[in-house]
């Protein structure tokens, strides 16, 4: 099977995936009275795997929800020396290069990747392995925070698949990466 990588995410107009301070509730600030998934459900369908950031993944445990994945977490770490024992069933800890940690990923059969959380897709944007990019856009400019993007060694192109507008509201774009 051939790997792929995607990201699927939102951002503020101004390209913030958190606030100033961290936060996250400017998501919800449109109104999703059906509670559309806006994709999520298709897009994991697609996907084996999950490969996370250590902050991502700190803030999904400390949601006041039940584990919100079915698929297997990999959590991206530097500075966690193990997963916490309340979530030990629920991810694996891989730290190394890149390179590294994908080939323990897809030595354990996952190679259709979900990559999350800031600085794990700017990494990933950087070494030029994101393959599909799914961005909504929330209507809100947040004058600073946590940037999806940032400097790169040198351009990617990438092609735009698809445009959808879910609640009226959320344009989101679909791009594959042009090899």
């Amino acid at each position: 099977m051939t790997p792929k990588n995607s990201i699927f995410i939102a951002t503020s107009i101004d390209g913030y995936i958190a606030d100033k301070n961290g936060g996250i509730e400017w998501l919800h600030s449109i109104e999703n009275p059906d509670n559309d998934d806006l994709g999520y459900v298709e897009f994991t369908g697609r996907i084996d795997a999950l490969v996370m950031g250590r902050v991502t993944f700190e803030s999904v445990m400390g949601f006041d929800i039940p584990w919100p994945y079915d698929k297997p977490v990999y959590v991206l770490s530097r500075t966690m020396s193990a997963i916490p024992s309340t979530h030990q069933d629920h991810a694996t800890l891989v730290n190394g290069s890149l390179s590294k940690v994908l080939s323990q990923i897809h030595a354990n059969g996952h190679h259709r990747l979900y990559i999350d959380g800031g600085a794990t897709i700017r990494s990933f944007l950087k070494e030029d392995l994101i393959d599909e990019m799914i961005v909504s856009t929330i209507p809100i400019l947040l004058g600073g925070g946590a940037p999806l993007f940032s400097e790169l060694p040198r351009a990617l192109q990438f092609d735009l698949v698809s445009t959808k507008t879910y609640v009226n509201q959320l344009p989101q774009n679909h791009y594959e990466r042009r090899r």
